[in-house]
């Protein structure tokens, strides 16, 4: 999702773009990933493929999301060290930061407190990807940068059931009850746990505005949309947008994660991040999507 939005932004504005597919090149081949940088040229990337996944995907396969992810960085941060790519910009994420920690978080919060265990593993591949950046651009001299979103949602989201993340269930699980004309929806937990979720077409305009500033920028930012929901507020919302009247029921027995990350993105300020999008109006596009796209 990530990728793919700033690759249609990129071409908008006439940068050449590369994005390579899994199939094409596989970033945890180290050797193939260098001499793909060698034989085009490669002076910037913005590294956004990792193994992602929802709280359940992350509590079932704890060793895949840190293994694999480990190994995608090493890879491709060793091969763009090599190549001495000028610019590079590291996503990071707002699971990176400590569980039942203050409010806002902010950039010096990490590794300051112990991290959420429904997600742990990914937590610490994507801090030992950040810090590998950070010491590659202290060490080189480089313009090497992590941005930490917070979650993200829109066109081109991950709706599968096993895998996809809070926003893009909830439109799934709405949209094919008010088709099967159910009566209830469940909802995981007592829906008062709070996420910060940021349009990701207003994350992708940001950074293609900005790349060639990237020198300018400190070397860890939050970009989120400042302002925090409740689950069930995501489920209202949804079920608004589709004027279904459903029954929402909370299954206290299943994790939730943290109860609240909400970031503090006032150092991205500085640099022009300034989200536009407002949450019905982001959801209405997603919903949009999903429906056009047959993604039911």
């Amino acid at each position: 999702m990530v990728g793919g939005s700033i690759a249609r932004k990129a071409k908008q504005v006439g940068l050449n773009v590369l994005t390579p597919q899994s199939t094409e090149l596989d970033l945890r081949d180290r050797e193939k990933t260098l001499d793909y940088l060698r034989m085009n040229n490669v002076t910037q990337i913005i590294h956004c493929a990792a193994r992602v996944g929802g709280i359940s995907a992350n509590i079932e396969a704890p060793a895949d999301f840190i293994l694999e992810n480990l190994l995608i960085d090493s890879s491709l941060l060793s091969a763009a060290r090599t190549q001495k790519v000028e610019k590079l910009i590291y996503m990071g994420s707002s699971c990176m930061y400590p569980k039942d920690f203050r409010q806002p978080l902010v950039e010096l919060d990490i590794l300051a407190g112990r991290l959420e265990p429904t997600n742990e593993g990914y937590a610490l591949s994507k801090i030992s990807g950040a810090k590998a950046v950070e010491s590659v651009a202290l060490q080189d001299g480089l313009a090497w940068r992590v941005l930490i979103p917070s979650n993200l949602y829109g066109p081109g989201d991950n709706f599968d059931p096993n895998s996809s993340h809070l926003i893009a269930s909830i439109i799934r699980k709405i949209s094919l009850a008010s088709i099967e004309k159910k009566s209830s929806v469940e909802i995981w937990g007592d829906g008062k746990a709070r996420r910060e979720f940021t349009y990701v077409e207003d994350l992708a305009n940001f950074i293609v505005i900005n790349v060639e500033h990237l020198n300018e920028w400190p070397i860890y930012m939050n970009v989120g949309l400042g302002i925090d929901y409740s689950v069930t507020d995501f489920y209202q919302a949804v079920a608004k947008l589709l004027n279904y009247d459903v029954k929402f029921v909370h299954n206290t027995s299943k994790p939730v994660g943290m109860m609240k990350k909400l970031m503090n993105s006032d150092i991205a300020k500085k640099y022009g991040w300034k989200p536009s999008t407002e949450l019905n109006e982001g959801l209405r596009l997603t919903l949009n999507w999903f429906i056009e796209n047959g993604a039911r």
